[in-house]
């Protein structure tokens, strides 16, 4: 039997209450036939159970009752010694156990990403993203438990401490999932949106690429390669290739990342062909229409060519792109000519 655990295949957006935003995302994909690598689900429950377990809660819940989130030294100090203890808590044996059976299942120690996945996470309304920590190419089953735990402590950065108060999302104790993925050994990654993240437009794929692992892309260490690509043809409707400095490899050591310097004569050289673009763009339509709205996708293409998603969340913030004006005699010629910027005829445009 388990409890605390599920494989993501079997988890969908009903799941995200008990999974998380993350989790519950991934399983909707993997659904819709969209390649995500396989993996399994720590449930919300699991973390509630370890910190019983551990005599934890009354104190998580005692050190944030009346907390000011203004007073940023005193956020500090709750973070510190929170995440001090979940960290240092001992896990219950039947928790460990199951982590471990699962873990087992992926295969003889493969590397795995193991990534938060706090309840209202990646939702319509809010966005937890780089708030909340996330740990790749972690191997072994010891490594993997204490990347959980590491995850559950980071639901308690200052960071998330403030974001959840200036939410107001106080009255209740914060919950968090985890996602444990199989790695992806990624020769290049990035996001993608499904609009102009910018402008609001509809018509066009944003994408960001950069070499190896999407660290170096999120987390805003380089400036990526960047492409606007038409969804109706196809066509990159304005690109810029840029100088990607650095790159996140796996550690020579077999677990962990590294952080290189990326040749020079390799720097400036583009990191998606033609067929790498037009790859994306299809798994971007699929994203977009299984979701139901426009997506911020995180991707990763392995050494072979193979494309994966690795993550979706809905687009936040972006602002609407403004409604075309009707002119007068409002035929429908010269509402589309308006629209494109032409003067309809003299005479009012009716045919």
């Amino acid at each position: 039997m388990h409890a605390a655990t599920a494989p993501l295949h079997e988890l969908g957006l009903r799941d995200e209450e008990r999974f998380g935003g993350k989790s519950a995302a991934l399983g909707e994909l993997l659904a819709g036939g969209i390649p995500v690598p396989g993996g399994f689900a720590v449930s919300v429950e699991a973390y509630s159970a370890f910190l019983a377990g551990a005599g934890l809660r009354e104190t998580v819940d005692r050190s944030l009752a009346g907390l000011d989130a203004d007073d940023l030294a005193a956020v500090q100090r709750v973070s510190a010694a929170l995440t001090a203890a979940i960290g240092g808590a001992e896990l219950p044996g039947d928790l460990r156990a199951e982590l471990v059976e699962r873990y087992a299942q992926l295969g003889d120690d493969p590397p795995v990403a193991v990534r938060s996945s706090a309840l209202g996470e990646d939702s319509a309304e809010a966005t937890f993203a780089g708030q909340q920590e996330t740990y790749l190419w972690v191997r072994g089953a010891d490594a993997v438990c204490r990347a959980v735990q590491r995850c559950w402590a980071s639901l308690h950065s200052p960071p998330s401490i403030t974001y959840r108060a200036q939410l107001g999302d106080t009255a209740r104790s914060p919950a968090m999932g985890v996602t444990v993925q199989r790695m992806v050994d990624a020769e290049v990654a990035g996001v993608l949106f499904t609009c102009n993240p910018v402008s609001g437009d509809p018509s066009v794929v944003a994408i960001d690429a950069s070499w190896g692992l999407g660290l170096a892309v999120v987390g805003g260490e380089v400036t990526p390669d960047e492409y606007l690509v038409s969804k109706v043809t196809g066509e990159v409707v304005r690109s810029s290739v840029n100088a990607k400095l650095v790159e996140y490899r796996p550690d020579p050591d077999g677990a962990g990342t590294v952080r290189i310097d990326v040749p020079a004569g390799r720097a400036t050289v583009p990191c998606l062909d033609d067929a790498h673009r037009a790859e994306l763009l299809r798994v971007a339509g699929e994203v977009e229409r299984h979701f139901g709205c426009h997506q911020d996708v995180e991707w990763a293409i392995d050494g072979s060519g193979r494309t994966y998603v690795l993550q979706a969340r809905p687009v936040t913030a972006v602002p609407r792109p403004p409604a075309p004006t009707a002119p007068s005699g409002d035929s429908a010629l010269a509402l589309v000519m308006s629209a494109l910027g032409v003067k309809p005829p003299a005479g009012g445009g009716s045919a």
